[in-house]
């Protein structure tokens, strides 16, 4: 067994996103119309919290000139949902976690529904790939991106450049293609299993049984197909298991927060 400081991986439901299916699956399923969840990881270590993004900002959402601003139709079909049982700081609290005693935040990429509880975790460090971090920064003009919810004065930015390691049994590989940095996070658990947390370098289960590329790649088709393939050997060669980010079915099957991985 390979050696862990990881000691518990929960998995928090934060709440759904309505899109067309061809948001995730490039050229297929235009006419459908998809409710996808939404989730944020929490691992407890021996050196302590990590926080594996951060959900959607709900301030954006109850607030109806900031919901008009930032979810306008017909970019989005109708506003993300998050209901008071998909609020993060209460269901923190309820594994008497505060975001205090969280002091590292890995982000997988910037967009709106992975960055938005970002205010939460000011004195955190942040981690994320330089090459999301310039994007993000940069005149992106990408509708989905917003800057109100990361470019915060004072944030301890830790800028990684390809794979890295938090600390043994956390390993973030560099997944890009949806974006141009994003990354995934591969936790190793005490038990010996592992976990591919993949965000959105595929959404459904469809991106890797069939090879279909996300619908919006930022950084080229080819690239995202790259890190879908390359997630798929390092299951295989790792026996680990690949946890989908937006897959209705699948997410709706895991072990929900309270509940944990260990």
């Amino acid at each position: 067994m390979t050696a862990t400081t990881v000691r518990k991986l929960y998995v928090f439901l934060v709440g759904y996103e309505v899109l067309p299916k061809s948001v995730s699956t490039l050229n297929r399923g235009a006419d459908r119309i998809l409710a996808e969840p939404v989730c944020a990881y929490l691992i407890e270590t021996e050196r302590g919290y990590v926080l594996f993004d951060a959900g959607l900002n709900r301030d954006l959402l109850t607030d109806d000139t900031l919901r008009q601003r930032y979810y306008p139709y017909p970019l989005w079909l109708a506003p993300s949902v998050v209901l008071p049982e998909h609020d993060l700081l209460p269901q923190l609290a309820k594994i008497g976690v505060s975001p205090r005693d969280i002091g590292d935040v890995i982000l997988s990429h910037t967009h709106c529904d992975h960055a938005g509880n970002l205010k939460h975790f000011a004195h955190a460090r942040v981690h994320i790939q330089r090459r999301e971090y310039d994007y993000a920064m940069g005149d992106h003009g990408n509708y989905a991106v917003f800057n109100i919810d990361f470019d915060l004065p004072g944030l301890d930015w830790q800028l990684h450049d390809g794979d890295w390691q938090w600390a043994p049994g956390i390993e973030a590989i560099s997944t890009p293609g949806h974006t141009p940095g994003h990354q995934s996070l591969v936790v190793s658990l005490p038990s010996g299993a592992t976990k591919i947390l993949v965000v959105d370098a595929g959404d459904l289960a469809e991106n890797f049984a069939e090879e279909i590329a996300p619908g919006e790649c930022l950084a080229g088709v080819e690239t995202a197909l790259a890190s879908i393939r390359r997630i798929k050997a390092l299951a295989a060669a790792r026996v680990a298991d690949i946890v989908l980010f937006h897959d209705a079915d699948h997410v709706h099957a895991l072990r929900l927060a309270p509940a944990f991985y260990d």
